[in-house]
């Protein structure tokens, strides 16, 4: 599991069994679970990707 770092130094590591892919729809990028393929989260902002998520 990612987790965030010390003050200053960022991320560690990668999230796990997920990816991302950007709807061409409303220009958002979706994460998506790789087990079952199902959608679990949306980016508010458009345009802007979730942090340590593999992107498709």
């Amino acid at each position: 599991m990612a987790k965030n770092g010390a003050k200053g130094k960022g991320r560690t590591g990668t999230v796990k069994g997920r990816t991302q892919v950007l709807s061409s729809r409303n220009k958002r990028w979706t994460k998506v679970d790789a087990a079952s393929g199902r959608f679990t989260d949306q980016m508010k902002k458009k345009g802007r990707a979730f942090k340590g998520v593999k992107m498709k």
